[in-house]
């Protein structure tokens, strides 16, 4: 009798024992070795400054660590009777676990690896080839959010396999996956073009992150850029969200594309009498005087007439798009400034003189009334007889 107490008491402190030391040691074995591997690449990264790579990569310890729980615990379980009257349960949330951390840790990972590739190449031609880098850095975006969505669509995929019942299904999937996948595409053919459209902005040099654009009439930053959508900053902070189909279904501006110079008017309408020679050396003089120009060339003629007034236009050129708006507004206000203290007979008048009335039939003048209504003279007396 006290034999079998005895065993019976052994057993149970086993059967609590063992799955104790089973999951406590997974648990602080993972954490040992997320320790020295995060230990290492702290090194590794103290050793390297000229690569980003060994501190992006401590980015995923987190995953890291839950991969390597949850393998430890997946292989071990069974042997531990960790909960055996719910073996299957366990076992298939632990699969799960691993898959969804796996796919986790393969993002950072891929992230890391192309971030590193991209900080290497802007800092080789970010200031020979601004242009260039702003393509490539449009291209990374979209590659990561490519594999991304690939490593998620995997790894739910699999999860799903995991399931008895969605293995039998499996067949009747396949047998049905043509009419699927038309009603599919059907559905989402606004997805689906948007998608291809994001790749071809991406990879045919269309437009890229940090351009200048023009859509719609509202001028802005290209700020991000999507796979199915692109996010354009305008002057005012603004924010405008648009399918990037539009982008290659629709003209737009792109100021960025080639070189970033740009060539910008000011327009004013003045009277005939204003003093263009002089108004040529103030605009030379105002140029020089501004920064944002890049002494690259300047004009300024006369570019149409009314029977009032006189359009003159002035030419400036800057190295962007933002400094050729900081030219153009300097320009407009010092001139119209000079014009104002110096030659203000050059601006635009009203004239006030009373009207020049045409003679009437007969020869005489007419003469406004008083309320400026024309009346004819008092007949002349010889005529009335």
């Amino acid at each position: 009798m006290f034999r079998h107490g005895h065993g019976g008491y052994v057993r149970g402190m086993e059967n609590i024992l063992r799955p104790s030391i089973v999951v406590g040691g997974s648990v602080v074995l993972t954490l040992l070795i997320g320790w020295a591997t995060d230990l290492l690449l702290r090194k590794a990264d103290a050793r390297h400054p000229e690569t980003p790579l060994w501190g992006l990569l401590r980015r995923a310890r987190i995953p890291y660590q839950l991969v390597l729980c949850a393998a430890l615990l997946r292989g071990s379980y069974v042997e531990a009777q960790v909960f055996p009257s719910h073996r299957v349960g366990i076992g298939r949330t632990l699969t799960l676990v691993l898959i969804a951390s796996a796919a986790w840790l393969v993002i950072r990972i891929a992230a890391a690896v192309v971030e590193t590739s991209y900080s290497r190449y802007a800092h080789a031609h970010a200031r020979r080839d601004p242009a260039r880098v702003r393509r490539v850095r449009t291209q990374v975006t979209l590659i990561m959010r490519a594999v991304s969505a690939v490593v998620s669509v995997v790894a739910v995929a699999s999860g799903l396999l995991t399931f008895p019942e969605m293995r039998a299904a499996g067949a009747s999937l396949l047998a049905s996956a043509g009419v699927l996948g038309i009603v599919a595409g059907i559905a989402a053919q606004s997805t689906l073009s948007n998608m291809f459209a994001g790749f071809q902005i991406a990879f045919g040099d269309m437009v890229r992150m940090g351009d200048t654009v023009v859509v719609d009439g509202e001028w802005g930053t290209v700020e991000e850029i999507t796979l199915t959508f692109l996010t354009v900053r305008t002057w005012d902070e603004r924010r405008i969200t648009m399918p990037v189909s539009y982008f290659t279904s629709k003209p737009f501006e792109n100021w960025s594309r080639g070189t970033p110079q740009m060539t910008g008017t000011v327009f004013w309408h003045l009277d005939h009498s204003a003093p263009l020679d002089a108004m040529r050396e103030r605009l030379r003089d105002i140029l020089r005087e501004c920064p944002a120009w890049d002494g690259r060339d300047y004009n300024l003629s006369v570019t149409d007439t009314t029977p009032t007034t006189m359009q003159v236009r002035a030419l400036v050129t800057a190295k962007d798009a933002d400094d050729v708006w900081t030219v153009r507004v300097t320009v407009r206000e010092e001139m119209l400034r000079w014009l104002a203290a110096e030659h203000p007979y050059a601006l635009p008048r009203v004239t006030t003189a009373d009207a020049v009335l045409p003679p009437r039939r007969d020869g005489l003048p007419r003469q406004p009334s008083r309320d400026g209504a024309s009346r004819r003279r008092p007949p002349h007396p010889a005529k009335e007889l």
